[in-house]
């Protein structure tokens, strides 16, 4: 292995098992902290502004700035959660048909795919039949058992309520804290050896920041585009609910290896068999416009000095998911690209 290789190797092994380390064990103690400092930097500029133009001292503008900014926070919060719990209060009304049509169809599907089986050659009918009703039986089975989890997930969600007022209660006192002393923490940081030493990594670390932020926006906009075309879609088919499945499917489309056909497919299939062709052939469109707009901007919203070797991505998406399952997925292929550019940069 050449030298290079083998400090890119290095730098991907200790990115991977400094982060594992950071979200394991350290990211519960101090998350409502990181909240906090993240509080603090959006009030920061109301902040300055309140203590240098109207010469504030500089505890009560930080009040005045972090106030404001908890309060702005707050509104947005409260919009998109009203927006949130109207449809799946909507959603959770229409659970017990949505479970109804989910087994109707998947007994069609059993059917139309049984009659089909019984149609294959004498030697090969009995393997093929067993397979599909065990396919279907388990798909029955994972039906039943979402639509009885519904009230456990609910229920552990309610659970949590309480160590959530304490996590938003740290967060709250730490950003007011952090604000109201955050020259003298700069100062104090700066003065720190392993600042000094930082300095030399800046320019790696800029880079850094610069391929992982185009990164991100490059995801957030192809996310975007394959939201409105799933939300446009079908609502063009008189979908219910169509907002929600566009925001679930576009989801599923952000996650590495699967796509929208991995919903859409299915669905359209389901849609076939129920003899549903104009739904059936509008969720195939569907899926067709998604693809070929990722396949067309893809390539000029990523770039490819973020490209990274194929087999190098699969290592990492394996990796990632073992590490911190479907999320892991997204955050590996990050990381790989931090710690190449950390091992290309690194000062000698």
């Amino acid at each position: 292995m050449s030298r290079p290789a083998a400090k890119q190797l290095a730098a991907l092994v200790g990115v991977f098992l400094l982060v594992w380390l950071g979200l394991r064990f350290l990211l519960p103690l101090v998350l409502p902290f990181l909240l906090g400092i993240g509080i603090a930097l959006a009030a920061e500029p109301m902040v300055r502004l309140l203590h240098r133009r109207v010469h504030l001292p500089r505890g009560l503008a930080a009040g005045v700035g972090v106030t404001a900014t908890l309060l702005l926070l707050t509104c947005v919060l409260t919009l998109l959660a009203a927006l949130l719990v109207r449809e799946l209060g909507q959603l959770v009304s229409a659970l017990p048909d949505l479970g109804n049509t989910a087994m109707d169809g998947i007994s069609t599907l059993e059917i139309y795919l049984t009659d089909l089986a019984n149609q294959t050659p004498e030697g090969i009918r009995p393997v093929v039949t067993k397979t599909v009703t065990g396919m279907f039986s388990s798909s029955s089975a994972i039906v039943d058992e979402v639509m009885r989890k519904i009230p456990g997930i609910a229920t552990a969600i309610l659970g949590q309520i309480p160590n959530s007022f304490l996590t938003i209660g740290t967060t709250v006192l730490s950003g007011f804290m952090v604000s109201a002393r955050l020259p003298k923490l700069r100062q104090w940081l700066s003065s720190l050896p392993a600042a000094q030493q930082l300095k030399a990594w800046l320019p790696a670390l800029g880079k850094v920041r610069s391929a992982l932020g185009g990164w991100l926006k490059a995801q957030l906009k192809l996310s975007g585009i394959c939201f409105l075309i799933l939300l446009a879609g079908l609502l063009l088919l008189k979908i219910p609910y169509a907002p929600i499945w566009a925001f679930l499917i576009a989801l599923v489309d952000a996650i590495p290896i699967l796509g929208t056909g991995t919903v859409l497919l299915p669905w359209s299939l389901v849609c076939l068999v129920q003899q549903e062709s104009f739904r059936a052939l509008g969720l195939l469109s569907i899926y067709v416009a998604t693809f070929l707009s990722r396949s067309v901007f893809e390539p000029r919203l990523v770039g490819k000095h973020l490209g990274l070797d194929p087999l190098l991505t699969l290592l990492c998406l394996y990796i990632g998911y073992r590490l911190w399952g479907i999320g892991g997925m997204i955050l590996a292929p990050m990381l790989c690209v931090a710690a190449v550019e950390l091992a290309k940069a690194r000062p000698s």
